[in-house]
């Protein structure tokens, strides 16, 4: 049976008077696993649930395949809810496959061959099948052992509440669903978030056997790399959203000379707009010196007169109808692109032998288990290790927001900025602007202003926070750090949400402040490039390895 399509068509959808999608169309066929990426605020998370009719659009049509699967932030169970609940409905399709199979064939051993309604049973019987085998039904059961452990969460027993779960167990959980049932196409937010490395490349692996469509909307560079056989890249283009065959290297070199050709169009249409202006109101009128005729040009003067006003208006015509055209076909200007300006993400400390915060024989139950670590002033120290070895627990420690265990200090007067993996805002509705600005206080504010550190646009300031996208709001995190720049600065999954290119500014940024800095990420892209010590911190407080890393 062939896998159907996923098709939109000139889709629009406005948010907060701000229109996110504005003709949006894509076709995502069988077999094609398509990246979505674009700055935060471009409308990735909306189009994804516009497609999975979540939500409706404001203009526009989808036409989605039956048997849709889309990874939701939070999934449709309540916390009393078991992991064998979840597993049943993930389940439900592929028993109901084997079960009307049995029935169909059962009917078809009763009914006699000449019996007028065998070939519906039979076409019955052969739909089912091919769907069957397009879900692997029989196998359904052994998938989901298999999907449970490749995501980390065959050691849960079934009978575990979700409530009894943590926030990155239960993502990966409603992914697991999604891989269990193999829908016939597949729609994805961010699906790498809490995933270490051996569960991302599981779920690379499992997304590449799919046969159906694959959308994704993700910042993680090394998953689209791995996966993706197109990206479409919402941010603003001459001709509207952009699809580039390849993966995320593919991408990354089309991108910037579609980004060239744009600027470069831009330039030479300006140059000629500007020429013909000229042309139409001065230029043309001038084909002949102001001059009054000759005694030996009297005979014909008049003659040519009107010839010369002839060009001069046929010039002028030309002039005015190009400009006109010009005027209705020039390309729009390249909006300039967010770029990432803040002077410094930490600060210098003061002269002093003395490390900025020691740790040793520190240990919060259940969470973390480390014998000794110190951050020293110009630090740069990047924490890794699977989901629940503590890392984030780490954080908290050194930023003194979690009492622990042992020895802990930390040096006079050090300042510390955390920056967590959720935001959260006391007021969301207030704006972006009054919120930073009785975030930092008036001077410091007007010191540094929220527009000039690339972080968020001119249009997003006067938005309530609330109704920032989830990067949007990591971004605004993020500047009420910098803007303030602590001595010891601590981010904890700090490319989670944020838009590849940023990730990219980001990671430069952090080889230049003359601070301290310690990461706390899974980000594969980000650790494999990464210059500086490294802590891996183990499964379930046990070892413990540092060691550092050699420079390219």
């Amino acid at each position: 049976m062939p896998q159907p399509s996923l098709l939109a068509h000139d889709l629009v959808r406005t948010l907060g008077g701000r229109r996110v999608l504005d003709g949006v169309s894509l076709t995502a066929s069988p077999g094609r696993r398509i990246g979505l990426i674009g700055e935060n605020g471009a409308g990735k998370s909306t189009l994804l649930r516009v497609l999975a009719g979540v939500d409706e659009p404001d203009g526009g049509s989808v036409s989605r395949p039956a048997h849709l699967g889309f990874l939701h932030q939070e999934m449709p169970f309540d916390a009393g809810a078991t992991l064998a609940t979840v597993l049943d409905e993930a389940l439900r399709e592929a028993r109901e496959d084997l079960a009307e199979l049995e029935r169909l064939g059962e009917e078809l051993a009763r009914v006699p061959r000449d019996d007028p309604g065998q070939q519906g049973l039979l076409d019955a019987y052969g739909r089912r099948l091919e769907q069957a085998q397009d879900r692997e039904s029989w196998d359904a059961d052994r998938r989901a052992a298999l999907v449970l452990d490749g995501l980390g969460l065959g050691a849960l027993g079934h009978d575990r509440t979700l409530g009894s779960l943590s926030g990155g167990q239960r993502g990966r959980l409603a992914l697991a669903a999604l891989l269990v049932r193999r829908p016939s196409a597949l729609l994805l937010d961010e699906p790498t978030n809490h995933l270490d490395d051996d569960a991302a490349a599981f779920l690379e692996e499992q997304l590449r056997g799919l046969p159906g469509a694959v959308v994704c909307a993700g910042h993680d560079r090394a998953f689209l790399d791995a996966v993706c056989t197109d990206v479409v890249d919402l941010d603003p283009a001459v001709d509207g959203p952009v699809r580039y065959g390849g993966n995320y290297s593919a991408y990354l070199g089309e991108k910037r000379a579609e980004r060239e050709r744009w600027e470069r169009r831009y330039a030479e249409e300006r140059q000629e707009w500007e020429a013909l202006r000229h042309s139409a109101g001065v230029t043309a009128r001038r084909v002949a010196p102001d001059r009054g005729p000759r005694d030996n040009e009297k005979m014909g003067y008049g003659h040519r007169a009107g010839r010369v006003q002839s060009q001069i208006s046929r010039r002028v015509r030309n002039a005015g109808r190009r400009l006109a055209e010009l005027e209705r076909t020039r390309v729009a200007e390249p909006p300039p692109p967010l770029r990432f300006a803040a002077g410094e993400l930490a600060a210098r400390a003061e002269e002093d032998p003395r490390p900025l915060v020691s740790l040793r024989d520190v240990r919060v139950p259940g969470r973390l288990a480390l014998g000794a670590l110190e951050v020293r002033a110009r630090d740069r120290l990047l924490v890794t290790g699977g989901n629940g070895t503590g890392k984030s627990t780490l954080l908290a420690v050194l930023a003194g927001r979690l009492r622990a265990e042992g020895e802990v200090r930390r040096r006079e007067r050090v300042t510390v900025g955390l920056l967590a993996q959720d935001s959260v805002f006391e007021r969301p509705d207030r704006t972006v602007r009054d919120t930073y600005r009785l975030s930092l206080g008036p001077e410091r504010a007007e010191r540094v202003p929220l527009a000039e550190l690339g972080l968020l646009p001119e249009a997003a300031l006067d938005q309530p926070v609330g109704q920032l996208s989830v990067g949007q709001r990591r971004r605004m995190d993020l500047a009420l750090l910098v803007a303030r720049p602590p001595q010891l600065l601590l981010l904890d999954e700090p490319t989670n949400h944020l838009s590849p290119r940023l990730c990219d500014e980001l990671e430069e940024a952090l080889g230049t402040a003359p601070g301290a800095i310690v990461v706390a990420s899974h980000d594969r892209w980000l650790r494999g490039r990464w210059q500086g010590r490294e802590l891996r911190l183990g499964q379930g407080g046990g070892t413990v390895r540092q060691r550092p890393r050699p420079s390219d």
